[in-house]
C-alpha cells in the first residue's frame, strides 16, 4: 500500500492544478509514477517531470536504448511501478523480450545488437560499481558518442530518482503485480 494518499485533482491546491496540467500538455498521456509524491511540492514536480519528459522523449538515445537504460534502473533498485510501466515499452521498442527476463532475472543477456550489449555494460557497470572502466567508456564513446554517453548518464539518474521516490513511497503496479519478485 502506498504511504501516501492519492491526490485527486479536485482536492489539490491552485499550483499542484497547474503542475498537473503541465505535464499533460507534454508528450505524456498520464499521470503516474512518481508525480504523487511530487505534487507535494509544486514546483519540484515541474522541474521533475520536464527533466523526466527530457530524459525520455528528447535524447538522441534511440527509444529502444533509452528504455533498456531504464529497464537496468529499475531492476536496480527493484522499482516495481517502473519495471511494469517500462518492460512493456521496451519490447514494443525493438527490445527482446528474453533480453528484459535475462534482466528482470538479474542475468547478463545474450545480446544480438551491439548497441544494446554496450549500453547494457556501460549503465551496469556505472549503476554497480558507481562508475565505469576506461574500457566500458571507450567503448560507449565509441558507439554513440560523447552528446550521447551524457545523455544517458542523464537518463539513468533521472530514473534512479524515480525509482527512489517510487522505493520510498512504496508505490506498486496498479493491477497488483509485483513483476520483479516473482
Amino acid at each position: 500500500m502506498a504511504r501516501l494518499k492519492s491526490l485527486v485533482y479536485e482536492e489539490m491546491t491552485a499550483a499542484q492544478k497547474i503542475a498537473h496540467d503541465e505535464i499533460l500538455s507534454g508528450p505524456r498521456t498520464r499521470i503516474g509514477g512518481p508525480m504523487n509524491a511530487w505534487f507535494r511540492n509544486p514546483e519540484l514536480a515541474g522541474l521533475a517531470q520536464r527533466l523526466g519528459a527530457f530524459c525520455r522523449f528528447q535524447t538522441s538515445l534511440p527509444p529502444k536504448l533509452s528504455e533498456l537504460a531504464i529497464l537496468i534502473v529499475s531492476r536496480d533498485w527493484s522499482a516495481e511501478v517502473e519495471w511494469w510501466v517500462h518492460q512493456p515499452i521496451a519490447v514494443e521498442a525493438g527490445i527482446d523480450a528474453a533480453i528484459t527476463e535475462a534482466i528482470r532475472k538479474r542475468e547478463r543477456p545474450q545480446f544480438e545488437n551491439r548497441d544494446e550489449e554496450v549500453l547494457y555494460d556501460f549503465a551496469s557497470e556505472l549503476m554497480a560499481d558507481k562508475s565505469v572502466t576506461d574500457k566500458t567508456y571507450a567503448a560507449a564513446l565509441a558507439e554513440f558518442g560523447e552528446a550521447t554517453v551524457v545523455e544517458l548518464v542523464a537518463v539513468l539518474g533521472y530514473y534512479t530518482s524515480v525509482a527512489m521516490v517510487l522505493n520510498a513511497f512504496e508505490e506498486l503496479p496498479a493491477d497488483g503485480t509485483l513483476p520483479l519478485s516473482t
